[in-house]
């Protein structure tokens, strides 16, 4: 059968209509190169989305190689479509994060449903159950009408699709900086449990195997979708509105139902979704990981809509569709599974021992690709890097203490700034407690999600404060990463291991390269000390426009294990005579803070210091007193610093006040961002065992009865707040910018 042109060859190659596929002069050549030839339009177009950053990872790769990915208990790392941690008993938990960045910007309801549905299948396609959804989302500031559309559809389609699907979201974390304004960040993050037998891989294997199509049919949504992934976001963002995928979330529930059923047949050999790059994707990685080939006919393919050609099916990104390998002669029995919750499943190709990716269509062969060239031959590019030029000057600046004339005052602004607010009204609109596991709801450090039929529980969480990366990339990374694991642990959890969603700009800028490698330079130390592999991840780049690019945020989802439920520790203060203790010393540390910006409408200076053996000494210990009982609640030190933390662990009660006494200059006392330190509250029999294990603890002082914060610093009260006042602000904050006038 000859090889079909459904286009000149040469017009593509005069013409350069590569590089409207986001294909440059020399990827062309070298793709000539591999098929000793020029390729056609549907090669083309194979090839520019395999080789786009979004499926290759082409620039940050080599990036990627300094993150640990191994540990004793991980079963898979980075490669399949989720990481998989063993926490015992033949168990082991599943999770990834990716993003939808673009789609997000140009249809924001959408483009985060469909974001949340991908996060879903590719934890689904491993074999697990998914339990839990979290989220990582960074908008400009709420002052402008486009925002707060972005903001309040982005939220609503994260919604719409996780409660359709039925599977909780538990929390996650939201932020707000101008330079998100035109390019908003949505990272969805899923959390899997799974039997150590039932591990799935995304693979084509055995030579005539039957390659199976499972779901909805395939339409012209979401064509490009990769591509447009990997470039500047359009100033008219309507033209890419064609690369924006449609999601059905009803149609998801099935779909998880039937591969858990799936899963136990022993007729699968493989099983994979169809994300970005659609078909072209899951099939050629599920053939070249086998080491196989793979046939496949376009006329078998279900299709939503009339005379799509070849390069429009192999590029479709429409949703909800799987691809599976299937043992030769027993299709049926997995067509009969997917039948029974109403899903067409249909044969469309087979496993050949050719190693090549041949495409038919109306007889013709449309492609004839080898099947390695697609990943294994992809460029990888080491960009230049350039130390920004920012950063020198910024490490110049002198450390300044804030002049605060009224400590209560400017506890009320931060307890307003909408990153440090209440995300109720984000988090009220997600159904946080479908499949009744929910143990701690969104708005605590972590979320916590109990095991059935064990006293077992998982924390999860999202984290990443980009001002800090932005001031110092490495050491913002190694804090992204702590401060993950920071959370964790005070839920009472020990770390198992991260996912990442790197975001960043445009990699050809060295300067955002140097960003990058900074960033992960950072990360990779603190995974190292703090023993959390990275088991799986996403890259988004190109997140700019108009010049301008995007803080660097190279977000952190982190599961952590409860060995007991007895373990799980709230956030809040418990009970009136407790004593209130600071675990860390304080210093002036301001760069990067929500108080610097509110003064100085900016953020510059030095990233407050990371030291990653402290770090790790402190999160052992505070481990150790959780899990022996004496803590009765823990809270990490973030934004706002001790002051935001003090009236944040009073929110939870209309009853309970503090009494605080502070040492040395109040404003550094109160409102400084220093790391690596916990809030916490003890009871008064275990103070003696508290105060052996942190010697240097400070013991501030303890909680009351009379919902008050009271604060004294060098024999002066500088603060007395109704509690209930201060969480009227802080709820109120987000709601009242959403309905002021633009």
């Amino acid at each position: 059968m000859q090889l079909t042109h459904n286009m000149d060859s040469e017009k593509i190659e005069q013409d350069r209509l590569y590089q409207d596929m986001g294909l440059s002069d020399e990827e062309f050549e070298k793709i000539k190169t591999i098929l000793g030839r020029r390729p056609n339009f549907t090669e083309t177009g194979i090839f520019s989305v395999m080789w786009s950053e979004h499926c290759s990872y082409k620039t940050s790769k080599p990036l990627l190689r300094k993150f640990p990915t191994e540990g004793p208990n991980v079963l898979q790392g980075p490669g399949e479509g989720a990481g998989v941690i063993d926490i015992g008993d033949e168990q082991a938990v599943v999770f990834k994060v990716e993003s939808h960045n673009h789609p997000s910007a140009v249809e924001p309801y959408q483009g985060a449903a469909t974001g949340v549905g991908g996060i879903i299948r590719d934890v689904f396609s491993m074999g697990a159950r998914p339990i839990a959804l979290m989220n990582s989302l960074r908008f400009g500031p709420l002052t402008t009408n486009r925002t707060k559309y972005l903001f309040s559809e982005v939220v609503a389609g994260i919604a719409g699709y996780g409660n359709c699907v039925g599977v909780p979201t538990v929390g996650g974390e939201v932020q707000f900086d101008d330079s998100y304004e035109d390019n908003p960040l949505v990272n969805a993050m899923c959390v899997g449990l799974i039997n150590h037998d039932e591990v799935q891989k995304g693979i084509a294997a055995g030579i005539g195997n039957t390659i199976l199509y499972a779901g909805p049919p395939t339409g012209r949504d979401g064509i490009h979708g990769a591509t447009f992934a990997s470039d500047d976001l359009a100033e008219d963002s309507n033209k890419d509105r064609p690369a924006v995928q449609v999601g059905d979330p009803f149609m998801e529930k099935l779909l998880i139902e039937a591969c858990m059923e799936v899963i136990h047949s022993d007729a699968l050999v493989g099983m994979q979704d169809m994300g970005a790059a659609g078909l072209t994707s899951s099939a050629s990685e599920m053939a070249s990981k086998a080491g196989t080939g793979l046939e496949m006919n376009l006329d078998l393919v279900p299709q939503r809509e009339q005379n799509m050609t070849a390069y429009e099916m192999m590029l479709s990104e429409s949703q909800e569709r799987m691809l599976l390998c299937v043992k030769a002669g027993r299709e049926q029995e997995i067509i009969a599974i997917f039948e029974k919750y109403g899903l067409k499943s249909v044969p469309v190709g087979k496993v050949i021992e050719e190693k090549v990716f041949r495409i038919k269509h109306h007889d013709e062969v449309v492609a004839d690709i080898p099947v390695d060239s697609l990943a294994d031959d992809a460029p990888v590019y080491h960009m230049p890097s350039k130390e920004a030029a920012y950063y020198q000057a910024f490490q110049q600046i002198d450390v300044q203490t804030p002049a605060v004339n009224h400590h209560g005052e400017t506890l009320k602004q931060l307890l307003q700034r909408p990153t440090i607010a209440s995300k109720e009204w984000v988090y009220d609109q997600y159904d946080s407690m479908v499949q009744t596991n929910t143990v701690v709801t969104p708005g605590s450090d972590a979320a916590v999600v109990r095991i059935k039929g064990t006293d077992k529980a998982l924390a999860i969480t999202t984290d990443c404060n980009s001002r800090y990366i932005y001031l110092d990339p490495e050491e913002g990374g190694k804090i992204a990463v702590a401060e993950a694991a920071r959370n964790i642990v005070c839920s009472g959890a020990k770390p198992l291991g991260l996912t990442d969603g790197l975001n960043f700009g445009n990699p050809t800028n060295p300067e955002i390269f140097w960003q990058m490698e900074k960033s992960v330079d950072g990360m990779s130390a603190a995974c190292k000390a703090l023993q959390t592999p990275v088991i799986s991840g996403n890259v988004s780049l190109y997140n700019q426009s108009k010049g301008k690019s995007i803080y660097p945020t190279p977000v952190v989802g982190m599961v952590g294990l409860h060995e007991s439920t007895a373990h799980i520790t709230p956030s809040f203060f418990q009970k009136t005579g407790d004593n209130i203790y600071l675990i860390g010393e304080t210093k002036n540390e301001f760069g990067g803070s929500e108080l610097q910006f509110i003064q100085d409408g900016k953020y510059e200076g030095k990233a407050p210091h990371l030291d990653l053996t402290i770090e790790a000494e402190r999160q052992e210990k505070m481990l150790s007193l959780i899990r022996q009982g004496k803590i009765q609640s823990a809270h990490d030190l973030a934004e706002g610093g001790l002051g935001v933390a003090l009236a944040e662990s009073l929110f939870s009660s209309e009853a309970l006040g503090a009494e605080v006494t502070l040492t040395g200059d109040a404003t550094v006392a109160l409102f400084s961002e220093t790391q690596s330190r916990f809030l916490v509250t003890v009871k008064p029999e275990h103070q003696a065992a508290f105060e052996d294990v942190f010697a240097d603890a400070a013991r501030l002082g303890q909680v009351t009865a009379d919902n008050q914060l009271t604060v004294t610093a060098n024999n002066e009260m500088i603060l007395q707040e109704d509690a209930a006042a201060l969480k009227a602000l802080w709820k109120g904050a987000i709601p009242c910018l959403l309905k002021s006038k633009a």
